[in-house]
């Protein structure tokens, strides 16, 4: 008796640069996993069908920089994510037990991962932690079931002395390791990343969201464009991405009169606007801060009056975007390439989740649409390249035996139209019907997954393209 499929995808068209898939096919799913890639399935075997005739059937689209933690993104983060045809994702801030409460509590079907924050006068004492506590902070992340750690320099900095020993420890004890450029002498801006490409000294680092450092705070935007396109080239440690919102996202917490984050500050004073409390007042009240508010389910912007008093009852400890990232650095960083043809940055992200900036797909598909990226291109760049990174060797490719990931996109109309997270329909047509997930830690965080309730995925960072891309 042939076998039967829990779902079944007829006549989509199947891109998959990894395995070569090119063309129009059906997609077989059986336990979680890709049972069958072939022409004319019989639609009979499925105890779930769905026609995706003139749709195009790609793996999982994978987020590599979210939020989706009490602390930064909420509740909301899971549902707006799975709504726009993501299937697995990496909060690059933690807590990483606030972000596991929430894929418990809040969970959409996803597969993720978590990189806990270096954060002065928080997670350590101050700017300059020594080796034995960024030790101590590392081994309580990985054991909480983080997969490393993150340097937040553009927004609570270390020097640079303390920000070269986290990465060298990272790398020390294979951990994951990403950097928002920037220390206590260099901001968030082209030279803080210039110096984070000096700093990590060879070892491997995740520069986060390239395209951040290229706003025009020191030279050109353009001309610092191209600085950190040749400096990614000149340092094949780097792993990076960048996103395509013009929304950025930062802290709004004031404290002593003045943000917190030296990013809100900045974005403040290219508002026009003097960076204290009352100043950011007055930028929410002109449209130049929006702030990220919850209603309706999900996450929206928000300025003028409602949005003040919305912040004031959060005694300030909400989150802001600007619309402060040019679009030409942003298309330069999604499509530049390395003499031997590879990406220069290797993958598409949002810095989204709960900030409401999800536009992989939608922004992403455009410039598939305007032929800047193909299809193929757009695949490697979020789902391929995300998934070697992370070390999900049985995700970001479509061949018999991979995990059912899949995403079904209208390229024309740059939407996701359904999407599958290890064989269960997550999302379809918009509409969000994935539950719980799956967290994705290493083998020392296993336990504390499984006593969150969770399903672990275990990854081996060494072995994965952290690493060894």
């Amino acid at each position: 008796m042939a076998t039967r499929f829990d779902v079944l995808l007829k006549n989509g068209w199947v891109v998959d640069p990894t395995t070569g898939l090119n063309g129009v096919a059906d997609v077989a799913v059986v336990g979680g996993q890709i049972a069958e890639i072939a022409a004319d399935l019989d639609p009979t075997r499925a105890d779930e069908l769905f026609d995706v005739s003139g749709a195009h059937v790609v793996p999982g689209i994978i987020d590599l920089h979210m939020h989706a933690s009490e602390w930064l993104g909420g509740k909301w983060g899971h549902k707006m994510m799975a709504r726009v045809g993501v299937t697995t994702a990496l909060d690059m801030s933690g807590p990483v037990g606030s972000v596991m409460r929430m894929l418990r509590d809040h969970g959409t079907g996803l597969n993720i991962a978590c990189i806990e924050a270096v954060r002065p006068g928080l997670t350590v004492r101050d700017s300059n932690p020594d080796r034995a506590e960024l030790e101590g902070l590392l081994g309580a992340a990985l054991t909480g079931g983080a997969i490393g750690i993150k340097l937040l320099g553009g927004h609570y900095p270390l020097t640079p002395e303390a920000t070269a020993r986290a990465i060298a420890l990272a790398n020390a004890r294979h951990a994951y390791v990403a950097f928002h450029a920037g220390t206590t002498n260099q901001g968030s801006n082209i030279d803080g990343f210039l110096q984070a490409a000096e700093l990590a000294a060879g070892n491997a680092v995740h520069i986060a969201h390239i395209n951040s450092y290229c706003r025009g705070a020191v030279r050109p935007h353009m001309q610092e464009t191209e600085e950190a396109i040749a400096a990614l080239i000149a340092h094949p440690n780097l792993r990076s991405e960048n996103y395509l919102s013009p929304l950025n996202g930062t802290s709004a917490k004031c404290a002593n009169g003045a943000p917190e984050s030296r990013v809100t500050q900045q974005c403040l004073k290219v508002g026009g606007f003097p960076p204290t409390e009352s100043g950011f007042e007055a930028a929410i009240l002109a449209g130049w801060a929006e702030i990220n508010l919850e209603a309706g389910g999900e996450v929206v912007l928000a300025t003028g009056k409602p949005a003040v008093e919305y912040w004031r009852q959060r005694t300030t400890d909400t989150t802001v975007s600007f619309r402060v990232n040019p679009p030409e650095p942003r298309l330069r960083l999604a499509t530049a390439k390395r003499p031997d043809g590879r990406f220069v940055v290797d993958c598409i992200s949002t810095d989204g989740g709960g900030i409401p900036r999800n536009v992989i797909v939608e922004m992403g598909l455009a410039l598939v649409n305007l032929q800047a990226l193909g299809l193929a291109d757009f695949v490697r760049k979020t789902s391929a390249n995300p998934a070697r990174i992370l070390g999900l060797a049985n995700k970001g490719r479509l061949a018999a035996g991979a995990d059912a990931d899949i995403t079904v996109l209208d390229v024309a109309a740059r939407k996701a139209v359904l999407s599958l997270a290890n064989g269960a329909v997550i999302m379809h047509r918009g509409h969000v019907c994935g539950q719980g997930g799956r967290m994705i830690t290493t083998a020392a965080g296993r336990g504390a997954v499984e006593a969150a309730g969770l399903i672990p995925i275990v990854v081996d960072v060494e072995q994965g393209g952290f690493y060894r891309f």
